[in-house]
């Protein structure tokens, strides 16, 4: 059984073409130590938080040169069934589900709107082994070129109850599993470079988000938007500097008052 929710983001990880260069990155700007799974494994990479699993690192596959990119994972009692429904929303099933060494059983899918994500029924490994502490998962948002039928897929998938934040700048989502957020989902507006796709944006806890933010720019990493103070947390969206996306969120430092949800 999981410990977390079906449909409740359990896990993260990204591909590189250098995993040495993202593990000296991330060791100094999340504070991660690692623990090389060994060539059996392909070297999956555990990043660990006060000896916890919080994420992992790998090689990029064999194979047309790929991005790097992080991953999101969400749990499930049931991999089969979950994704034998996916091509009936729309979604696309790009693998699985398939037996990852006796840890779990993960699909790869995309949403209507290509938004790219996993699924993970676990085995010996349940997830996160810590969240919402510096340097661990935080938080995870849906960001969409197609609001609609992201918004039929995934409540439709998980049976998340919607929450719609009443705001007339943006088109903001909230979806909760047994009354509690697990997603974010943000409509994408021509703010965002047109070669970006739909994607998962996954957030990462940091004691401070400036002093984050000025250690992932000395390592060669970009700012994409912030650092900016809201009602949830003072964040920042930024990439390393093998371009793999990310936020980094300091959800003590806070400001103004909650927005109402409908």
């Amino acid at each position: 059984m999981s410990p977390f929710p079906d449909g409740a983001p359990c896990w993260a990880d990204a591909m590189f073409p250098d995993v040495a260069a993202a593990r000296d990155f991330y060791g100094q700007v999340l504070g991660w130590t690692f623990d090389d799974l060994g060539e059996e494994y392909g070297n999956y990479t555990m990043a660990l938080v006060d000896g916890k699993p919080v994420a992992a690192l790998m090689p990029v596959m064999p194979g047309p040169d790929a991005p790097a990119l992080w991953n999101l994972y969400l749990a499930t009692s049931d991999a089969a069934a979950v994704t034998g429904r996916v091509e009936g929303l729309g979604g696309t099933v790009a693998m699985g589900p398939e037996d990852v060494g006796g840890f779990g059983i993960t699909s790869s899918l995309r949403d209507p709107a290509g938004t790219a994500f996993s699924l993970w029924q676990p085995n010996t490994h349940p997830g996160f082994g810590l969240t919402e502490v510096p340097g661990a998962y935080a938080w995870a948002e849906v960001y969409t070129r197609d609001a609609a039928a992201t918004d039929r897929f995934f409540p439709e998938l998980f049976g998340y109850q919607v929450g719609v934040m009443e705001d007339p700048e943006m088109d903001f989502r909230i979806w909760s599993v047994a009354g509690r957020p697990v997603l974010g989902r943000m409509a994408m507006t021509d703010d965002f470079p047109p070669e970006v796709p739909s994607y998962v944006n996954v957030y990462f806890s940091v004691p401070d988000c400036d002093v984050a933010l000025d250690t992932a720019v000395r390592l060669g990493g970009q700012v994409h938007y912030g650092p900016t103070t809201t009602p949830f947390g003072r964040f920042a969206a930024v990439s390393d500097q093998q371009g793999a996306s990310f936020s980094v969120i300091d959800t003590g430092t806070t400001d103004g008052e909650m927005p109402p949800m409908t």
